[in-house]
Formats: structure tokens, C-alpha cells, sequence
């Protein structure tokens, strides 16, 4: 099996690379629609309906679908021999970031939700302090990984 990690090895980078690119442009759209939905929609509107189809479908279509792929990809070079060095920290602190951004993720869906019910709470600040999120897990995850501290 380590055989044929080894040989996918470029394959499974490049789909990790491609996936994880999808999911963060997610993670970074659906908080800026959660704002404009925030600041521009009345509770019911014909405007509400629409940023609800938008939020709906970056999430069931593009972000969820990408999140598994990058899990998907990422346990496939985890179990590549040769790739992670469980001796250093960086492994870990990226998982730790990665296990954060797919929590975010959820709760970007139960906000979501919050929209449904026309129970949201939060302001149009508020999302856009959320939005920085995943800039920061991000931050972490590239530096953890290409630098290696």
C-alpha cells in the first residue's frame, strides 16, 4: 500500500493543493455573503431568499465537497512514507489549524441555519471579524508546513 502513496505521491499532492484552494475560497466567500446578507436583507425578502440560495449552494456544492477531498488527500500524504517527520512540531500544529478550520466550517453551516429560522444574531461586523479566520488558520498551515517549525 506505502508503494502506491509513494508512486501517487505527485497526483495526491497536486488534488490536496487543488482542493484545499476550493475550500478556503469558500471559507472566505460564505462569511462576506453572510455580511451582505446581514446588512442588506430583510427577514423573508425576496433578497433574503436569494442569499440563502447562494449560501446554500457554496456550502452543499463547492465547500463541503472540497473539505472531504482535502481530508481525503491530506490522510493520503500523511500515510506516504517519507512525507511527515512526527519527530518535528509542525505536523502538528497543522493539524491542530486544520481541525479548527473544519470546526469554522460547521459553524459557518449553523449560522447558515440561523439565517433559515431568521434567527440571525450576529452583525455585519461581527461576520467580518469572522472572515479573518481563516486567513490566520491559514497563515499557520503554510508556514507550518513550508517552513517546518
Amino acid at each position: 500500500m506505502t508503494d502506491i502513496l509513494a508512486s501517487l505521491y505527485p497526483w495526491t499532492k497536486s488534488l490536496h493543493v487543488v482542493s484545499v484552494m476550493a475550500w478556503m475560497a469558500g471559507l472566505f466567500y460564505l462569511p462576506r455573503l453572510f455580511v451582505y446578507h446581514t446588512e442588506q436583507c430583510e427577514v423573508g425578502s425576496d433578497r433574503d431568499t436569494l442569499f440563502q440560495t447562494m449560501e446554500r449552494k457554496l456550502l452543499r456544492f463547492i465547500m463541503n465537497p472540497a473539505m472531504i477531498a482535502t481530508w481525503i488527500f491530506g490522510l493520503m500524504l500523511v500515510f506516504t512514507p517519507g512525507v511527515v517527520d512526527w519527530g518535528a512540531v509542525w505536523p502538528y500544529t497543522k493539524a491542530a489549524s486544520v481541525l479548527a478550520m473544519t470546526w469554522f466550517h460547521h459553524w459557518l453551516g449553523l449560522r447558515r441555519k440561523d439565517f433559515i429560522k431568521g434567527e440571525n444574531a450576529l452583525t455585519g461586523k461581527q461576520h467580518r471579524w469572522m472572515n479573518e479566520v481563516p486567513t490566520l488558520l491559514m497563515i499557520v498551515i503554510v508556514f507550518s508546513v513550508i517552513v517546518k517549525f
